[in-house]
């Protein structure tokens, strides 16, 4: 085997080590899977929690699938602890939730 170009040889390792489309589009299913699964323990901060969710966000997006603030927004409102629940509620009452930012919801938590 030889490579001659730089867009060869980067071809080359994209194919080998990320896989083609399908095996892209299966790895970023199972994270889409890991994310909607994904809890807050009683243990975990809101800063822990929410690295946490943006490390499989990432990693979603480097896989090339669009994934929006908005939908890490819902899932911090569903999946964060009873113990922000009014918090929750007061910034929900002030704002239509599907308007709230991400950095807004991370400043009121």
């Amino acid at each position: 085997m030889t490579l001659k170009t730089t867009k060869e040889i980067l071809d080359f390792l994209n194919k080998e080590y990320e896989g083609d489309k399908r095996v892209r589009g299966m790895k970023a299913l199972n994270l889409c899977k890991e994310l909607e699964l994904e809890r807050m323990k009683e243990i975990e901060t809101i800063k822990e929690y929410f690295d946490k969710l943006l490390g499989i966000v990432n990693n979603v997006k480097l896989l090339g699938t669009d994934f929006s603030d908005s939908r890490i927004v819902q899932k911090l409102l569903i999946a964060i602890l009873e113990r922000f629940e009014t918090t929750i509620l007061s910034l929900e009452n002030m704002k239509d939730p599907s308007t709230i930012i991400l950095a807004e919801l991370l400043n009121a938590l």
